[in-house]
């Protein structure tokens, strides 16, 4: 595949800012749907101010992963995986989901920068990385449920459904129909378009106050923190080693796109880099960050393999995160478009984990399929347990038996590597 610009070439300043542009516009979704949706849990406070510190946050980690880490083209955002560390964590309180963010990003650095990070590669198989992918978008069903049913006490649930129903079908209509640089900002159109319909139908949406600041950083940069609890801590661990999936692969699939050189060197630095932006994370209260797989299909939309493309979306996400009515604005978008937005990124991410199975062969057999069907289904009925049925279990084991996600992944690699597992060739 040709493209207009290598990953080292520096483009004219007209094409830097177009370039930009498009990059800014795959970049803000991502960091909205995930942030809104934890700022809405009050595990960091009002929802601008979170806004604000997530937005500088992927901001300054964006600028280091291009000059100091993998030093490609890849798109940053909050980790979606974490999301659901945090929501089975909420009993804990805020500071201890920070000190367990905080933890698990000095363990993916420490790992990154001694080299051992290699030796986890092996646990994840292309069938327990297409149950990660997949688990990820099941276990977030219950929380999807919630946003698309959403009225925020106004509107009654049915409708906000309905609603949610016909703008998801047409959301899938328009990936079908749309190419290039229009269906990879696809999630920004459906923002942009869905808010105003909303309106239209149910009345004005909640707007920042009048008072609000148009220039101003977040009072409360320093988070608190407090010991996680045992469970909570082991939970927040495995979220982190798939992250750490997820990190090297988005790494590896541009990596493998562009041609790039000196690979290993890339992948240990930039897993370093998001080691490093998690630790900052837990610092200051928010979601940790990752690289995001969908990078490729921008690449190939643009034409322009430059990683300095990305140094005008990074500013601007930086300037954004300094204007609180900037932000409120953008947090003004109701919870169904959020929902409806979020559905079409985990199809997204189901369709990813499909495609990595039938390339790398990974269901031959009825034994297989077990190992792929057996997590996403005890995961998700996980991930639905009533809350009278989560009370009764130890509040030591909960986050663990609570959180579908690690269900699933405990299960996958138990089938993968212990029940169900082959002799090496």
């Amino acid at each position: 595949m040709e493209f207009t610009c290598g990953i080292d070439d520096r483009p004219g300043l007209a094409s830097l800012l177009i370039f930009g542009l498009q990059w800014l516009a795959v970049s803000v979704p991502i960091i909205l749907i995930i942030g809104k949706v934890v700022a809405g849990l009050d595990t960091g406070g009002p929802a601008i101010p979170y806004l604000q510190k997530l937005f500088l946050l992927v901001a300054l980690v964006m600028l280091a992963q291009i000059y100091l880490g993998h030093r490609l083209p890849l798109v940053l955002g909050p980790a979606t995986v974490l999301l659901i560390g945090i929501l089975a964590s909420l009993d804990a309180g805020p500071g201890a989901i920070n000190a367990a963010t905080l933890i698990g990003g000095l363990l993916l650095a420490g790992l990154a920068a001694t080299g051992l990070f290699r030796h986890l590669k092996d646990l994840f198989t292309p069938r327990v990385i297409a149950v990660v992918l997949m688990l990820i978008a099941f276990t977030l069903a219950p929380t999807i449920l919630g946003l698309i049913t959403d009225g925020g006490g106004a509107v009654p649930a049915t409708q906000t459904f309905l609603f949610s129903l016909a703008f998801a079908f047409a959301l899938f209509i328009a990936n079908g129909i749309l190419r290039g640089i229009w269906r990879s900002t696809l999630a920004f159109s459906a923002i942009v378009i869905g808010t105003p319909v909303y309106a239209a139908l149910f009345g004005a949406v909640p707007l920042p106050p009048a008072d609000t600041a148009l220039f101003a950083l977040p009072g409360d940069l320093v988070a608190p923190l407090a010991v996680p609890g045992a469970g909570v801590l082991a939970a927040f661990l495995i979220c982190y080693l798939a992250l750490a999936t997820n990190d090297l692969g988005s790494i590896q699939s541009v990596g493998g796109l562009l041609g790039a050189g000196a690979m290993d060197g890339r992948v240990n630095r930039g897993v370093a880099v998001t080691g490093l932006g998690n630790i900052a994370a837990g610092l200051t209260g928010v979601i940790g960050p990752v690289n995001f797989s969908l990078s490729p299909g921008v690449i190939a939309a643009t034409g322009c393999a430059s990683r300095f493309a990305l140094v005008p979306a990074a500013v601007a996400l930086g300037l954004l995160a300094a204007s609180p009515l900037a932000i409120g604005y953008l947090g003004s978008i109701p919870g169904p478009v959020i929902g409806v937005v979020l559905t079409y990124v985990m199809a997204s991410q189901i369709a990813a984990g499909l495609m990595l199975g039938q390339e790398k062969n990974a269901v031959r057999t009825f034994d297989d399929g077990l190992i792929i069907g057996i997590p996403l289904l005890l995961g998700t009925l996980a991930a639905f347990l009533p809350g009278a049925v989560a009370a009764g279990f130890p509040a030591t084991l909960r986050p663990l038996i609570t959180n579908g996600f690690v269900v699933g992944v405990i299960v996958v690699l138990v089938l993968e590597h212990i029940v169900y597992r082959r002799p090496r060739g």
